[in-house]
């Protein structure tokens, strides 16, 4: 448990310090926030031909208003905390590597919901926008890299127990039941 501490903070330092590099943020940060922001705007206009993406900004032509996708509000701090508990907790590369795609995809799924409900919030009513952006997604978007975490590690035990032979029940006969006396 103390390896898996310190592990996880080495790793989310060193992550949140190679993500405040002017490149990184440049190259990666920068486009992903923007294709974010398109991603957004392409679901949104199914139901809302006035939504347009801008750069970073998801915006709806008809009542001018728009939210500006920042730092924090792209998913990428959450992915660096869900990666830093993945790759400290013990176990195969393999089962690492599907949590990291599949726990990506889950946290930017969540992250596009929570664009698009702030979006909209925001023209219905900034007080109900200001809440649900500064505490209630915030709290939200914390707990699914729990549960995405959690839900990970619970199959990684399950997967290991069946590679063991553990999950399967005991075989009659073997005296692994209860003992019943002969009366």
């Amino acid at each position: 448990m103390v390896r898996f501490f310190f592990v996880f903070l080495g790793l989310q330092l060193s992550l949140f310090g190679l993500n405040m590099l002017s490149w990184v943020q440049k190259h990666l940060v920068e486009p992903w926030t923007a294709m974010l922001a398109q991603i957004c705007a392409f679901l949104v206009t199914w139901f809302d031909k006035s939504a347009v993406a801008e750069g970073k900004v998801l915006w709806n032509h008809a009542t001018n208003f728009g939210v500006s996708i920042e730092a924090g509000c792209n998913g990428i701090e959450a992915c660096i905390v869900l990666f830093a508990a993945i790759m400290a907790f013990p176990s195969s590369w393999r089962h690492k590597l599907i949590g990291l795609v599949l726990g990506f995809i889950a946290v930017q799924a969540v992250n596009i919901v929570r664009v698009i409900s702030l979006f909209y919030l925001g023209q219905w009513n900034m007080s109900a926008f200001n809440f649900a952006h500064e505490y209630l997604w915030q709290a939200l978007i914390m707990l699914d890299v729990l549960v995405v975490w959690l839900v990970w590690v619970r199959a990684g035990q399950r997967a290991k127990r069946a590679e063991d032979g553990s999950d399967a029940p005991p075989p009659s006969g073997s005296g692994a039941g209860p003992a019943l006396a002969a009366a």
